[in-house]
């Protein structure tokens, strides 16, 4: 391995897949009028480092080397395990590149196509053969990384997650690499993430990425056990747009007629590749409440309002649509605007008000009544106990008297 394809993390080794595969079939050939057509020889698929882009290579027949009188075409299929089906190719060249799980079965099928004069401008398909090879990868047991996800956030970042396996060997770390079809060879993670509690992951910046491209990324790691175990994806960029949150949301409302407005997010993502999402929340006056969402391209809605003492509030999302990707992600919510707005003065006319106002006053004058009352009963008390106080002194002073009276006398 040449030096350049060791970083300071794991060795990007680890991430690739060194097998050459050549066929071995005992199939016979298809005879037509004299002429052999036999399947392509010395197929064989080979691994340049792109993590997952693979070249596959073969050689004409030896049976029709030296055919100069019909055209001599291959037929190519092979399974992508990403959209779970066969794909088929014809080319006249001996060389073909695609894109493969390498955590996978590789599944090819082959077969010569011949036409011209030779064969009387009917065209001859010969026997097809198969090729199946599963990748073996090194690595501790159940190492292998969780919950990989990233996000394009409003075209101005990607960020790239993920978790530790299952099993997290002591001195564990993981290191990422990744490739694109205008990058000469594949590169590390060019801003990891400081690692939180949990989550693990690398930070691309705009001019790193490429869209409508296979974007390939590996994540490897080491430990004091070993190596970990490598994990494999490709995605497209364009595909993994959040946009930020929407701004302006504002009524306008004129009669009977509410309109509401917004603008579309800042930043990078066109206005023409975005479609909102508005949702209403309506609230009657017995507490119910009842949402809607609508789905739009437009950035403003109309609808009547019936008057009454109904509110409504709207907010609104948006994501990238149909016509400038595949798939996407919701933008977070605007903040909320309602319409009409309940202010106090409207509150105060509400049954429910004046009958929770009047309890309140009615509460307010027993409890008021009650500390009279209280008060009353306590200063009666000290004026009785003071007048008893004064009574019994008196009675001891007459006493007192009558006692010593005779003996002054």
């Amino acid at each position: 391995m040449e030096d350049g394809m060791t970083t300071s993390g794991a060795p990007l080794w680890m991430c690739l897949v060194m097998f050459v595969l050549l066929t071995q079939h005992t199939s016979h050939s298809i005879d037509v009028a004299g002429l052999s057509v036999d399947p392509p020889a010395n197929i064989k698929i080979t691994d340049p480092g792109y993590l997952g882009h693979l070249k596959i290579e073969w050689n004409r027949p030896s049976s029709l080397q030296n055919l100069t009188d019909c055209t001599v075409r291959y037929q190519l299929r092979f399974y992508s395990t990403y959209t779970e089906r066969w794909r088929s190719v014809r080319t006249v060249r001996l060389s073909y590149e695609a894109q493969f799980d390498l955590e996978k079965p590789i599944q090819l099928r082959m077969l010569t196509l011949v036409k011209g004069a030779c064969t009387n401008d009917t065209e001859v398909l010969g026997e097809e053969v198969e090729l199946v090879h599963t990748p073996e990868h090194a690595g501790v047991a159940g190492s292998r990384i969780r919950d990989f996800h990233c996000v394009y956030l409003n075209k101005e970042y990607m960020d790239c997650m993920w978790k530790a396996g299952s099993v997290n060997p002591p001195g564990s770390k993981h290191f990422l690499y990744y490739w694109h079809r205008e990058m000469p060879e594949t590169t590390e993670c060019p801003e990891y993430i400081p690692p939180s509690e949990f989550w693990i992951g690398c930070r691309f910046p705009k001019e790193s990425l490429l869209e409508f491209s296979e974007f390939n990324i590996c994540v490897n790691g080491s430990s004091a056990e070993g190596a970990l175990k490598p994990a494999f994806f490709s995605l497209e960029v364009q595909n993994k747009v959040k946009p930020a949150r929407v701004s302006g949301l504002q009524l306008l409302v004129e009669n009977d007629l509410v309109q509401v407005q917004w603008s579309p997010p800042a930043g990078k993502v066109p206005e023409q590749c975005l479609e909102y999402n508005l949702e209403g929340t309506t609230e009657s006056t017995d507490g119910s409440k009842w949402q809607w969402t609508n789905v739009t391209e437009d950035t403003t809605i109309d609808f009547l309002w019936n008057g009454g003492s109904q509110m409504t509030c709207f907010r609104v999302r948006s994501k990238v649509n149909n016509y400038c990707a595949d798939e996407g992600f919701w933008s977070d919510w605007s903040d909320s605007v309602c319409f009409p707005e309940i202010t106090v003065e409207d509150r105060k006319y509400e049954p429910w008000n004046d009958l929770a106002l009047a309890s309140i006053l009615i509460i307010i004058i027993v409890a008021v009544l009650i500390f009279c009352l209280m008060l009353w009963m306590l200063s009666k008390m000290c004026v009785n106990r003071k007048e008893q106080k004064q009574a019994f002194t008196l009675y001891q002073e007459k006493v007192h008297k009558a006692f010593l009276s005779p003996v002054f006398h």
